[in-house]
């Protein structure tokens, strides 16, 4: 199942397909400069979506959850450094929710290389906006039946210790499915290629089957997953000071990511930070639409860049971003798997550093 996932195609290919994607994004835009629609129409997604993606790349893991758990502790000096109304820039699975409620931007796009990614995300863009609430959107996002007494103002800790003891039901599972399908296909009008569908029931399927103890593993070699926090722990844990500020730990933050789905302003891309075009469409569109750049998260993407001859062409065109001195990359720099699972575990340490340094070397090209 997860080599069908991780489909290969060529750099020709990439480069061929990617210049014109961007053509058409451009061309989209009509202007020179126009401002930043406050919503985007179920169409314009789609096509923003499609015409910035690359072909579909390769990785060694699916990525159905994050697995750095103290991505939290940098939120509260993000917060007071991004101006709200920015644009974000992320990769990877739900850590960018977390990112995005903090910096309450106009527009986020979460760009990776496996189009699984991006059928990831519109199983989220769909269950954020047929939830009405946390408890709601946890019950279909994991397919168990809602406890009773979870509402609207429960804990993230009430929440998850409800569900904790809550069976799997695959009558729940096949019926959220179909929601999910008709909602992108029906309501949204999304035409999905065939390998989205199975891509969708590969995701869900797999949320499904492990619920709140989802934790991020490696494909192949056993599907290697020992030490890592659970779904269930990076929700609870906190930013290092006592506070959980988790997408899913207040109303506030769930109902922000809620109303930016609503108006198809979380945009999946399909793109290698290091290809030709989707980073660099991206910086077009949102310079056409003179929308700055508040945080751009990285994950720990650059040592697979730099192990790949890719950091130079990275460099470059994160340099074409329309940016200022308030603008922030979020890496994340490993600092071993061992330790003990969970909320103490090691891992990955999250910081923070200036995208205009950055990028300084770097001459976009």
């Amino acid at each position: 199942m997860a080599g069908s996932r991780n489909r290969f195609v060529g750099a020709g290919a990439i480069v061929a397909a990617v210049a014109a994607a961007v053509t058409l994004t451009l061309a989209g835009s009509q202007t020179p400069a126009t401002r930043l629609p406050d919503r985007l129409s179920d169409a314009d997604f789609w096509r923003l979506s499609q015409d910035l993606s690359e072909p579909d790349g390769t990785f060694h893991s699916e990525n159905l959850v994050s697995n750095e758990i103290r991505f939290q502790t940098i939120l509260p000096s993000l917060i007071e450094t991004v101006p709200a109304g920015r644009a974000y820039i992320g990769v990877g699975s739900e850590q960018n929710f977390t990112y995005i409620a903090a910096v309450r931007p106009a527009i986020a796009f979460i760009v990776d290389l496996r189009r699984g990614n991006l059928d990831l995300h519109l199983i989220y863009k769909a269950l954020f906006e047929l939830s009405t609430d946390r408890a709601e959107f946890v019950s279909r996002l994991f397919s168990r039946p809602r406890p009773a007494g979870l509402t609207a103002t429960s804990s993230i800790d009430e929440i998850f210790a409800a569900y904790a003891g809550v069976a799997p039901d695959e009558a729940t599972y096949a019926a959220n499915l179909r929601a999910i399908e008709a909602h992108l296909t029906t309501t949204h009008g999304f035409a999905l290629l065939d390998g989205d569908h199975d891509g969708i029931r590969f995701v869900y399927r797999s949320w499904f089957e492990a619920g709140p103890d989802l934790h991020y593993q490696l494909t192949g070699r056993g599907r290697m997953g020992g030490g890592f926090p659970t779904y269930a722990d990076l929700m609870t844990t906190t930013d290092g000071s006592g506070r959980q500020r988790s997408y899913l730990a207040s109303a506030d933050a769930f109902r922000t990511l809620k109303d930016l789905h609503a108006r198809n302003l979380i945009v999946p891309v399909v793109g290698n930070f290091g290809g030709p075009g989707a980073l660099r469409g991206v910086a077009a569109w949102l310079t056409a639409h003179q929308t700055r750049v508040g945080a751009f998260y990285t994950s720990n993407v650059e040592q697979y860049l730099r192990r790949d001859g890719l950091w130079d062409a990275f460099c470059a065109s994160a340099a074409t971003f329309p940016i200022d001195g308030s603008s922030l990359f979020i890496r994340s720099e490993r600092g071993g798997f061992a330790g003990t699972p969970g909320r103490g575990m090691g891992g990955f340490a999250s910081m923070l550093q200036p995208i205009a340094d950055r990028v300084a070397p770097c001459t976009a090209r």
